[in-house]
């Protein structure tokens, strides 16, 4: 049977030519981006009518913090649950189910009267949201191992996209409906999107080079192992880079290792950011800068435009720049455009920092996150990727409390600071490369 299969597997790639082969991972990756795109949407739908759900229970920044301390509780609590589910299920139908999930519970939080309710209905939704990221980075992972192109930047430009169209279509909205109609009526539209996307998730199978077969991790090699191609996520190369950092097929080594906690950090860093900037920038433009609920509702729809330019042009700036040069110009780049941002006297100005920020952080966290996996395989992404998304999950709370203890525009400048700290990292992880050398620790 074996035999078999690899005979009906050469007359189908000489026959049926390439692009027949390759049309399964092609509607794999369209469903990929399609769940990403709702990831953002969904996300942003919520995160702009903040300020309302704010006002409507009567919660101060502090409470407010407290509350949004829910959506990391939950998150944490359960990414590292998702990866073992991921691994005993399949990454595909756990991707659909948090999907599911995450477009029902975006209904809670305009329910609630009080800060403490909206604390308890943000842990299911923290929970689906953080398990939905987990499973879809992971489907991501193998994909882009099975391309054999770096197109895991593509995947967060939809992410962004999603949240670009979300908050633009809440800022819309915002002047019109309720949060509690305006939010019903994203769930229906996110378990729609689930119903489609997802007949072609759970039909293919997710495909691993580590599973194929002995020559695998060859097929995955990179053409071109001198260029930073491959740098842009787990891509190109991963199969190698994965060989490379394990010792007889143990796992990565303590060097590896330790490169991708540092990795984990930097996404840390800059996701933080990212989050501030969805929970908090809408309510910096209009109670400090005296915004309409439009023109507030921008400050986020902006950032994640100029956050999916950047993705989308993430590949050819590697290209050009090489993968540490690229980090250490998006970090300073994303502290200048925060620094702008929060202590700006207009709206008008902030909006121009909101958008360099979002440039300088756009490939960040997606190149922290396939370094990450080149050098330790999945467990490297689940390991970044938590911490990761903790960064993004634990930024706002913390962005309360210092907002109550000094002000939101100061607390604001914390994004800048730990942009710029996630420069100093990349600049001094320069030499854990994602091209490891086979049988030892990453090279230079």
């Amino acid at each position: 049977m074996p035999l078999l299969n690899k005979m009906r597997s050469a007359l189908s790639g000489s026959a049926a030519g390439p692009s027949r082969a390759r049309s399964p991972l092609t509607r794999l990756r369209t469903a990929l981006t399609v769940f990403f795109a709702l990831d953002g949407f969904l996300f942003a739908g919520w995160v702009v009518r903040i300020p309302a759900v704010k006002q409507q229970t009567g919660a101060s920044a502090s409470d407010l913090g407290l509350a949004l301390l829910g959506v990391s509780a939950g998150a944490v609590a359960t990414m590292m649950v998702t990866g073992g589910l991921c691994r005993r299920f399949g990454s595909h139908p756990v991707t659909v189910v948090c999907a599911a999930l995450l477009s029902l519970t975006v209904l809670l939080p305009p329910q609630t009267h009080s800060a403490l309710t909206l604390g308890l209905v943000l842990l299911p939704l923290g929970a689906a949201y953080g398990s939905l990221n987990v499973a879809m980075n992971s489907a991501a992972v193998d994909l882009v191992a099975a391309l054999r192109r770096p197109v895991i930047s593509s995947f967060h430009a939809a992410f962004s996209l999603g949240g670009m169209v979300g908050a633009g279509l809440g800022g819309l909205l915002a002047g019109g409906l309720s949060p509690a109609v305006h939010l019903a009526l994203l769930a229906g539209a996110g378990l729609l999107v689930t119903a489609v996307a997802g007949r072609t998730l759970l039909r293919i199978p997710a495909p691993s080079a580590d599973r194929t077969d002995a020559g695998a991790a060859d097929r995955t090699e990179p053409r071109d192992r001198t260029g930073p191609a491959d740098g842009t996520g787990t891509g190109a190369g991963t199969g190698t880079e994965r060989r490379g950092t394990r010792s007889g097929g143990r796992g990565p080594d303590r060097r590896a290792r330790r490169l991708v906690l540092l990795f984990g950090v930097i996404a840390l860093c800059t996701a933080y950011g990212e989050g501030a900037m969805a929970d908090w920038s809408a309510l910096h433009l209009s109670e400090d800068l005296a915004a309409s609920p439009g023109l507030a509702a921008a400050g986020y729809s902006l950032f994640a435009l100029a956050m999916t330019a950047g993705r989308l042009s993430g590949t050819a700036l590697l290209e050009r720049l090489g993968q540490t040069r690229s980090l250490v110009l998006g970090g300073v780049t994303a502290a200048l455009g925060m620094l702008l941002g929060a202590l700006a006297p207009t709206a008008w100005l902030a909006l121009a920092g909101f958008a360099v920020a979002g440039l300088g952080l756009a490939n960040i966290f997606p190149v922290a996150i396939g370094r990450a996996g080149a050098l330790a395989g999945p467990g490297g992404v689940a390991a970044a990727s938590t911490l990761g998304y903790g960064g993004m999950l634990l930024g706002p709370p913390a962005i309360g409390f210092l907002a109550d203890w000094f002000s939101l525009p100061l607390a604001l400048t914390t994004v800048a600071l730990l942009a710029g700290a996630a420069a100093l990292l990349a600049y001094a992880a320069r030499g854990g490369s994602a091209n490891a050398p086979a049988g030892g620790a990453p090279g230079g």
